[in-house]
């Protein structure tokens, strides 16, 4: 294989995960005509047109996409090969990029981001934050999080939070002239503070008890897509909030919130990190893990 193919298939990869020749060039700390000349030049050589470009955006066309899929297993191990010369000295390194949902990020990532940053100060971590769940490898991570519900069967996962709990809360200026819900079903009578995902759906509140399980499609005059907006506006009065607990305790506890329904939203499992199986995990990757993962 003539080398020079090597190091533009590489940047060839780059352009269509950034999905444009400037964010390659700045992934690649090199110069937008110098990616755009090595396109064109492994186009020419090869006689296909690899990518298709708009003034807008960039992307593969039907045989790149097909080169590019048969081409990530082999920069992966290449990948692999470069960081595992660098573990041998003890200090995994590279860059590791992870698809999270905000949630995730607040609870079970951002009180331990620093530490892990001091542990391994050779290793850039990106964290991007999407709601809806991610293939893993067509979107170009290394891996995921997501709660456990929410993962495919083929997919390695490892709990890196504890056990997590939703919380009903509503104001005491709500409750002054709200009676407080008994049931689930109570609910339909309540203004309650809705959230939508990512993906446009509106959240339907989980409830189990005793083997009973409902979900309700609450009613109410406020949607927003941020949990820290809703609990906000919880403790204005705005109508009661479906939240996980930690993000209302200190609320609860203080008595700016007052929790409902405590005996129908029982704890759950946390959150995982996934990742496809592999032959060999990168340095960084099992890094991570292992700082991250629940002992035990």
């Amino acid at each position: 294989m003539n080398r020079t193919h090597l190091s533009q298939l590489a940047v060839l990869a780059t352009v269509a995960q950034c999905g444009s020749f400037r964010g390659a060039a700045r992934e690649l700390a090199i110069a937008p005509s110098a990616v755009s000349h090595a396109v064109s030049s492994l186009e020419a050589r090869l006689g296909v047109r690899l990518l298709a470009r708009s003034t807008r955006s960039v992307a593969p066309t039907e045989e790149g996409a097909q080169l590019l899929e048969r081409l990530r297993p082999a920069l992966s191990e290449i990948d692999l090969a470069l960081e595992s010369a660098v573990e041998a000295r003890d200090r995994p390194a590279g860059n590791l990029r992870l698809t999270v949902p905000r949630t995730a990020a607040h609870l079970a990532l951002t009180p331990r981001l620093g530490a892990f940053a001091s542990a391994y100060p050779d290793i850039v971590l990106e964290i991007v934050i999407e709601d809806r769940f991610t293939d893993v490898v067509e979107g170009g991570f290394d891996a995921g999080v997501r709660l456990g519900e929410s993962l495919q069967r083929d997919m390695i996962a490892v709990r890196i939070g504890p056990n997590l709990r939703g919380a009903v809360v509503g104001a005491p200026s709500y409750f002054a002239t709200m009676p407080r819900p008994r049931h689930p079903h109570d609910l339909a009578g309540h203004r309650c503070i809705r959230f939508r995902f990512s993906s446009g759906i509106l959240y339907r509140w989980e409830f189990e008890k005793d083997g009973e399980e409902t979900e309700m499609a609450v009613q109410g005059p406020l949607i927003l897509d941020e949990d820290h907006l809703i609990a906000n506006a919880a403790v204005d009065g705005a109508g009661l909030a479906f939240l996980f607990e930690d993000y209302v305790r200190d609320a609860i506890t203080d008595g700016r919130l007052i929790r409902v329904l405590e005996d129908w939203c029982p704890p759950f499992d946390g959150f995982f990190v996934y990742y496809p199986s592999r032959r060999q995990m990168r340095p960084a990757l099992r890094a991570f893990v292992d700082f991250f993962k629940i002992a035990g």
